[in-house]
């Protein structure tokens, strides 16, 4: 079983814990800080610092709750 965590949060950002890699449309990968114990990944689409949550989902009215399927 992997070591990553996805965990989405309710109106707001999916939140990664662990080592992965993120690659972007071009499958290169994005530069992350191995300091970090996570990141923030922006669904909302407002962040200005994609791909990255930077707290802008909160002023655009972006709702989505996702629940496991049993």
């Amino acid at each position: 079983m992997s070591d990553v965590t996805i965990r989405i949060r309710d109106d707001g950002p999916l939140l990664v814990q662990g080592p992965f890699t993120l690659l972007d449309g071009e499958g290169n990968a994005v530069t992350l800080d191995s300091t970090k114990p996570g990141f923030a990944l922006c669904r909302c689409g407002a962040s200005a610092n994609k791909p990255f949550c930077d707290g802008a989902h909160k002023g655009c009215e972006f709702k989505a709750t996702t629940r496991a399927t049993p």
